[in-house]
């Protein structure tokens, strides 16, 4: 069965003036066009292509080659590329833009602005249709443990943080305090589960916790000191802002690193300049 709003492999059935026909080999009577433009340069009845199908612009289902930055089930950060007076429609890298009706906005969209929608398929149109309602797909039981890698969506900014989406199934918080990067509304990050607390809420850092965290922090900054011809101005004295920049940390575990690579014999460390140690003899 061809499915809107859904990556597929379909065959080629037939082929007309403006396209091919596709279908999925089974039920032969449910076909698809692919417009032309998106047919390879060589191609015979009974070649299966990769596509994704959903309604054009007249609500018909249309095939394409060009993929979609999500599908039906997704949830996805999209910015709006337009605001009307039924709803807004998104960028979700198609000709046709994704709509998300006023009544599935869970706050009034504004263009410009980036959010996190859940994909769905609107049965009475049959087209695939978009809500930033996605509290409601969340679950309060999620099976994770302290240490754990998950998939986090960014997807709402609050006086502690921002909320994010675990693995497109429950809710999480990552304080200011654990940021070092830029983040934006729906941008998709790998996090670790740093609290779980009695209440179930969990706590999450971008980085790694522990041992870990410490070697691979040690690494990149040994790999930037390389690059850089084994000095870098940078050093125990150094201003926040400028280590946060510089590496994505606080200046606590700066200069914890620092401390464990001065003592393993790798650098040297000065006030606002830290130095690749020469190997004696």
């Amino acid at each position: 069965m061809i499915e809107i709003g859904k990556i597929q492999k379909l065959k080629i059935a037939r082929t007309v003036d403006f396209g091919c026909y596709l279908n999925d080999g089974e039920d032969l009577a449910d076909e698809v066009l692919i417009p032309k433009k998106f047919l390879p340069e060589t191609y015979e009845i009974g070649d299966e292509l990769e596509v994704f199908v959903y309604t054009d612009h007249m609500s018909r289902p249309i095939a394409v080659t060009r993929m979609p930055k999500g599908q039906i089930g997704d949830m996805v950060g999209l910015k709006v590329k337009q605001v009307t007076d039924f709803g807004a429609f998104l960028d979700i890298g198609l000709e046709k833009d994704l709509f998300v009706p006023n009544k599935e906005q869970a706050i009034d969209m504004v263009e410009g602005r980036s959010y996190l929608v859940m994909l769905l398929l609107d049965h009475k149109t049959n087209r695939m249709i978009g809500t930033s309602k996605v509290s409601a797909f969340l679950s309060n039981a999620c099976q994770l443990a302290v240490g754990n890698e998950v998939k986090v969506h960014i997807w709402q900014r609050t006086d502690l943080g921002f909320k994010v989406v675990i693995n497109e199934m429950c809710q999480g918080l990552i304080y200011s305090n654990e940021i070092f990067e830029e983040l934006t509304i729906g941008d998709e990050r790998r996090a670790y589960v740093k609290t779980i607390r009695e209440d179930g809420k969990i706590d999450l850092s971008l980085q790694k916790q522990g041992y870990e965290a410490v070697k691979d922090m040690s690494t990149d900054i040994l790999e930037q000191l390389i690059s850089a011809g084994g000095v870098l101005e940078m050093g125990d004295k150094s201003s926040p802002e400028e280590i946060k920049e510089a590496f994505g940390m606080s200046k606590k575990n700066f200069k914890k690193i620092l401390g464990g690579l001065y003592k393993a014999g790798k650098i040297e460390i000065f006030d606002f300049q830290i130095r690749l140690k020469k190997v004696e003899g």
